[in-house]
């Protein structure tokens, strides 16, 4: 089930697939990392939890203590009567409960002393949009402030990229890699939808040298294992906007879905 693009697949860009793949991916992404680590570094999966509100979702409905209580004995018409209270009937309103989504990300800590020293990101298009990009950033700012390396994957055509204080290098995808101690500046690395995934530095404390990760491997490998050709065999064309040549030219490379 090899990936038949040399780098990024952009059907997997569906809403229905992504997710799948990011969790698969980030998972890889940290055991190529673990194997290269000196043996002073730990690479840990962690788990962000965010609440998002979609309205045009239907919604489980919650019964109130309310009208839980009126299932029990009730008070004679009389006897309320008597105390003067009025009786009043509850109106079921279903609540708006969030869906919980928990997206992985990695951390590398030194060991055994569990000192933080970098965070590495894989963006979602909820990193990306609104409402929930606000979050990601305010979360991203509070890494940005630390004394830690910040590194950002960005597989995605969709959506807003990260910010920055000048333009961006042209590309189709993104890697940004913050060293803590070179900020503002930030190393960022582009590439076209037609060339592979690149090998990424991955900053650690001096005096130790920087791992270096060949990313079109780790996506490959996560790819093959999830088994994504076969799933994307039946997908005509990508959900994220090409332009026409693109278009045409990921159509082609679709056709050799094993």
């Amino acid at each position: 089930m090899r990936n038949p693009f040399p780098g990024v697949d952009p059907y997997l860009e569906h809403p229905g697939i992504w997710g799948d793949f990011h969790d698969t991916f980030i998972n890889y992404w940290r055991e190529a990392i673990a194997e290269r680590l000196p043996e002073h570094y730990d690479a840990r999966l962690k788990e962000r939890v965010t609440l998002v509100e979609s309205f045009d979702q239907p919604r489980k409905s919650i019964v109130s203590d309310v009208l839980v209580a009126q299932t029990g004995p009730q008070e004679s018409s009389s006897t309320a009567r008597s105390s003067g209270a009025a009786v009043l009937e509850p109106v079921v309103v279903p609540l708006l409960i969030p869906e919980r989504v928990a997206e992985p990300y990695i951390e590398l800590c030194t060991f055994p002393d569990e000192l933080l020293v970098a965070v590495l990101e894989v963006l979602s298009p909820t990193n990306k949009s609104a409402p929930d990009r606000r979050d990601y950033l305010l979360k991203r700012d509070a890494v940005l402030r630390q004394e830690v390396h910040l590194v950002e994957l960005d597989l995605l055509r969709g959506g807003q990229r990260l910010p920055a204080l000048k333009p961006l290098p042209p590309g189709d995808y993104y890697a940004f890699v913050a060293h803590r101690e070179r900020r503002p500046n930030c190393d960022v690395y582009a590439w076209s939808l037609r060339q592979p995934l690149p090998l990424l530095p991955i900053p650690l404390n001096p005096p130790d040298q920087d791992v270096v990760i060949d990313l079109g491997a780790v996506y490959n490998q996560a790819y093959e294992r999830g088994r994504y050709s076969r799933r994307l065999k039946n997908f005509d064309t990508p959900s994220v906007s090409l332009t026409d040549d693109d278009l045409r030219w990921a159509t082609e490379c679709s056709r050799n879905r094993s």
